[in-house]
């Protein structure tokens, strides 16, 4: 089902050794599966802890518990680490947890959907910020709103520009423009300012 490296269960044991807790195991579960935001997280579990349905991996000194929800989600998933200078990097690879990528025979609006959760939406995070979509019109317009760190910041023309509408048009052929539907004024990094006082005709 899951395939946990070698490199990876040494890993698990020294930090399970931190702990300093007898009988102390490692739990995974997926969090939103069959959704674009899926995610693998990974937590101590106590024996008292387990619920009874987990799928039990037994490792060189310790058990890994797979949530019993989560084991068809994780059907083929692997786990690697990989040291490097600061330490190391744990790699978790689960190919089907986010469900099936909708294909040409979708709508347009589900795939857009799915590019934007799976796609753009993740690199915007980085910046605090996100795209929610409004619509898509007759022509292939898609009519988006930037949220959080997006609203009202100055770069996002460049950012609908060279990001979100780049890549709808190259996932979605369909997609022939992006626009911008977000009032930016009233957003906490606005990129023009509203003066107090005295205006301009006044």
């Amino acid at each position: 089902m899951i395939e946990i490296s070698e490199r990876a269960q040494q890993h698990f044991l020294r930090l399970l050794a931190q702990q300093g807790s007898e009988g102390l195991g490692i739990r995974l579960h997926v969090t939103a599966p069959g959704t674009p935001a899926a995610n693998c997280e990974l937590e101590f579990c106590e024996p008292a802890e387990l619920l009874g349905n987990e799928w039990t991996i037994e490792c060189a000194g310790f058990d890994f518990h797979v949530e019993g929800d989560s084991a068809s989600w994780l059907d083929g998933a692997s786990i690697d680490f990989e040291p490097n200078a600061t330490g190391g990097l744990l790699n978790i690879r689960a190919p089907k947890i986010k469900g099936d990528v909708p294909g040409l025979e979708a709508g347009v609006i589900e795939r857009v959907r799915y590019v934007i959760e799976s796609e753009i939406n993740p690199r915007l995070a980085s910046h605090g910020g996100r795209v929610t979509l409004l619509e898509v019109d007759a022509e292939g317009v898609v009519k988006l709103q930037f949220g959080g760190g997006c609203h009202g910041c100055g770069m996002v023309d460049v950012t609908l520009k060279q990001g979100v509408e780049k890549t709808l048009r190259e996932r979605v052929p369909e997609v022939t423009a992006v626009r911008d539907a977000t009032d930016h004024s009233g957003g906490k990094q606005p990129y023009y300012s509203k003066h107090e006082g005295k205006s301009a005709l006044g």
